[in-house]
C-alpha cells in the first residue's frame, strides 16, 4: 500500500492545500498561546478535515507498512516480553502477556509516533508536528520528537491529568493545556496546525500511527508462534487494525478478538452502524479507551479482520487489575487490564485449552485510581465486604464484635458506631468495612454474624459475581 509512504511534499502542501487543507479561513496569528476564544473570534465555524483521515477516502494499511515500520523503529522502542501467565491453569488455557506497558512512556503508543516521526520529510522535521491527546499519546510524540530533535506541540484538554501534562514538559515539547474536551483540543491543534504548517498526527487514525501499533503483532507471533486467539484492548481503532493486519498476514487462523468497556463501546456501534459514529462515553476506568467516534482508516483497516468484539463490564476492569498487581506483579490502566477482564468474566470461555495471547498496553495510571481500582476490585469479587450490626451498648459490646472477627480471620478496614438514630438507647449499631479472603469466606461471616446478634445488614452479592 503506497498511499502511506509519504505524508506530503516538502513545503507541507497535499494537492495545493496547507497539510491538505484549504486555506479559505481567516488568517490567526499564533505564537502557541491561542485559546479557543481566540479562534472564535476569527469566526472558524468549519470544520478543519485531517487529510490522513478522510471519511470519504479511509486508507488501509498492509502487511508491508508493519514490517517497513518494525525495520524503522527498531532499536527506538522496547521489544518488550511476552512470559506465559503465571496463571495460566486457573485460567484453563495457556494465557500470555505482551507487557507493552514497559515501554519508556508506559504505552505501546511509541511505536506509532516513533514511525510517524521517522517518516516525516526533510522539510516537515524542521516545521514539527502537533496533535491533540489526553494523555499517552501525547508522552509518546512528545518523548520521541525530543529524542530525534523535532519540533512537537501537543494540546490537551483541560481534564488531561497534571502528571501527563508535566511529563510532556519534561521531553521539551511545547504544550497547550486548552479545551474542555478532546473535541475542544483537536479543534485547536487542527487550526494551529493549518496556520503554522505543522503536521497534525492523529494519536489512533494516522496510517503511520496504525502501521506503527502493528509491531506488535509481529513481535507477538515471534515470541508465541501460532497462537489460537490474540485478545486486544479497543478505543479508536487504530491499535487492533495494525495488531490484525500483522497477525492475519502470518498466521490467518488466529482469531483477533476486541475487547472494549460497556461505558465506551465505540467499535462496537460502529460495526452495528456499517461505519463510525458518534458515541456517547462516560466515565470510565478505562480512559485510554474513551474514544467517542473509531477512526475511518482504523475502522476500514480493521473491520475484514477481526473475529469478535466483547463488552466487558466495568467492575471486571476492577478486578483484572488487582488481579494483574497479585499475580503477575504489574501495574496497568483501565485499558491496559481490558483483554484480562473479558476473560475472567466468563465471555472467552470457548477458548479455554488454547494458547491465547492478552496485551496489556498501558501502564499509566494515576495513584488515586489505581488505589479506587483495587478497592472496587476487591469489593467486585465479595473480598471487601461492609455490615451494620447492633451490639449491646456496654463496656465491651465492641470488644466482643472484634473479637469475633479476629476469629474469623477477618481484616477491619474501617469501623465507626452510632447511637442517636436508634429506636433502643441500649444499643450501638455498629458500621464495619472488612477484606476477607473471598466471597464464601465473607458468607460464612455473614452467617455468624447472625448467630450473634439479632440485628445484622450484611452486603449484597459482589457486583462482578451477581451478573457473571
Amino acid at each position: 500500500m503506497s498511499q502511506t509512504a509519504k505524508l506530503g511534499p516538502s513545503n507541507g502542501q497535499v494537492n495545493g492545500k496547507t497539510n491538505g487543507v484549504a486555506s479559505s479561513a481567516p488568517a490567526l496569528e499564533t505564537n502557541g498561546k491561542d485559546t479557543l476564544e481566540t479562534l472564535e473570534a476569527a469566526n472558524v465555524t468549519e470544520e478543519i478535515v485531517d487529510p490522513f483521515c478522510d471519511p470519504k477516502k479511509p486508507i488501509k494499511i498492509s502487511f508491508h507498512d508493519v514490517t517497513s515500520a518494525a525495520f524503522l523503529i527498531k532499536g527506538g522502542v522496547e521489544r518488550t516480553p511476552c512470559p506465559k501467565s503465571t496463571s495460566s491453569e486457573s485460567y484453563g488455557m495457556d494465557l500470555y502477556l505482551k507487557k507493552d506497558f514497559l515501554q519508556y512512556t508506559g504505552s505501546f503508543k511509541e511505536r506509532g509516533a516513533r514511525y510517524a516521526l521517522l517518516s516525516l520529510t526533510e522539510e516537515q522535521k524542521r516545521q514539527g508536528v502537533i496533535s491533540a491527546s489526553l494523555g499517552n499519546h501525547a508522552q509518546a510524540l512528545c518523548y520521541h520528537g525530543w529524542k530525534l530533535n523535532i519540533p512537537v506541540t501537543v494540546i490537551m484538554p483541560k481534564a488531561a491529568p497534571i502528571m501527563k501534562v508535566q511529563k510532556c514538559r519534561n521531553y521539551k515539547a511545547r504544550v497547550i493545556v486548552e479545551g474542555k474536551d478532546m473535541a475542544e483540543a483537536k479543534a485547536l491543534a487542527m487550526r494551529m496546525s493549518q496556520e503554522e504548517k505543522l503536521l497534525y498526527i492523529n494519536g489512533y487514525d494516522h496510517p503511520h500511527i496504525m502501521a506503527g501499533q502493528g509491531t506488535i503483532g509481529l513481535e507477538i507471533l515471534e515470541q508465541v508462534p501460532d497462537p489460537d486467539a490474540v485478545v486486544v484492548p479497543v478505543g479508536g481503532g487504530g491499535l487492533i487494525a495494525g495488531i490484525a493486519t500483522a497477525v492475519k498476514a502470518l498466521s490467518p487462523r488466529t482469531k483477533i478478538i476486541g475487547v472494549e468497556s460497556e461505558k465506551c463501546a465505540s467499535f462496537t456501534r460502529a460495526m452495528e452502524n456499517k461505519g463510525p459514529i458518534h458515541t456517547p462515553i462516560k466515565n470510565t476506568l478505562a480512559d485510554g479507551l474513551a474514544v467517542p467516534k473509531v477512526g475511518y482508516n482504523a475502522y476500514a483497516t480493521a473491520v475484514p479482520l477481526i473475529d469478535r468484539m466483547v463488552v466487558v463490564r466495568e467492575e471486571w476492569i476492577a478486578v483484572a487489575i488487582l488481579r494483574l498487581v497479585e499475580e503477575e506483579k504489574c501495574v496497568v490502566e483501565g485499558a491496559g487490564g481490558a483483554g484480562l477482564a473479558a476473560i475472567l468474566a466468563g465471555q472467552l470461555d470457548d477458548l479455554k485449552g488454547k494458547k491465547v495471547v492478552v496485551l496489556l498496553c498501558g501502564g499509566n495510571i494515576d495513584t488515586t485510581v489505581f488505589g479506587r481500582c483495587l478497592e472496587r476490585g476487591l469489593a467486585a469479587v465479595g473480598r471487601l465486604v461492609k455490615f451494620n450490626v447492633e451490639v449491646i451498648d456496654r463496656p465491651g459490646g465492641i470488644h466482643d464484635l472484634c473479637k469475633l472477627l479476629t476469629r474469623m480471620g477477618v481484616s477491619i478496614k474501617d469501623i465507626m458506631h452510632e447511637r442517636a438514630w436508634l429506636n433502643d438507647i441500649y444499643t450501638v449499631e455498629v458500621k464495619v468495612i472488612c477484606e476477607t479472603v473471598d466471597w464464601s469466606h465473607s458468607l460464612q461471616l455473614k452467617n455468624e454474624l447472625k448467630k450473634n446478634y439479632a440485628k445484622v445488614k450484611f452486603s449484597d452479592v459482589p457486583l462482578a459475581l451477581s451478573q457473571k
